[in-house]
């Protein structure tokens, strides 16, 4: 690359940098100061929403649920299975903490789910019991493994189906929570790890959006 060149190519990247800045600014519709706090706080939010594939399927009480109805609150969207041996549980462990935390008003526009990535071993029951160890208002949800994995890349948080014929198998997925708006929408992503303090500090004024 000759020196014109890399000039040229320096500029461009400044320029793709002040763009996406001035983009992140009007599409926060709240100023570059919340956008920033957001995003520290590890909140990705998209800047047009996606609709999600009104599924069907089961919750942790065995009755049918459609992903349409996830509607009306906010919801964190996690995507796990009750014999994860580290980041489920962490993570689980990490919502109740910040949901003990959070005034009831932000408690009230939020719900916590976790759509199994193991619905080989994964019933509603033992889904039911699991959560139950965290917080029993935490919803769980079961279907197929298609219909699972449709979601979960139609939401850009993929995992990789595990070969359930070994013993002990685990499956590989990733710490990132989806985030659907009360239209029911995907508005953006949580990343991992959780960042406690500065979520409780995010998530009021968040769920104040429509």
């Amino acid at each position: 690359m000759t020196r014109t060149q890399k000039t040229v190519f320096i500029l461009v990247a400044i320029v793709a940098v002040v763009l996406g800045l001035t983009v992140n600014r009007v599409l926060s519709g709240k100023g570059q100061g919340d956008q920033t706090a957001l995003i520290d706080a590890g909140v990705i939010l998209l800047p047009q929403s996606r609709n999600v594939p009104d599924l069907k399927m089961v919750d942790q009480d065995g009755q049918p649920v459609s992903l349409g109805s996830l509607k009306d609150k906010w919801t964190l969207l996690f995507f796990g299975y009750t014999f994860c041996p580290d980041i489920c549980p962490t993570t689980l462990a990490q919502l109740r903490q910040i949901k003990s935390e959070l005034p009831k008003e932000t408690v009230d526009k939020l719900r916590i789910v976790l759509v199994s990535v193991d619905p080989n071993r994964d019933t509603p029951q033992q889904l039911k019991t699991y959560l139950g160890y965290f917080d029993k208002q935490f919803v769980g949800l079961t279907a197929p493994v298609d219909s699972i994995q449709k979601l979960a890349n139609a939401v850009s948080i993929p995992f990789i189906p595990a070969d359930t014929s070994k013993p002990n198998y685990t499956v590989d997925h990733s710490g990132n929570l989806a985030l659907l708006g009360p239209d029911g929408t995907q508005r953006g992503f949580i990343r991992a790890p959780l960042n406690n303090q500065k979520l409780i500090a995010q998530l009021p004024g968040l769920v104040e959006r429509k």
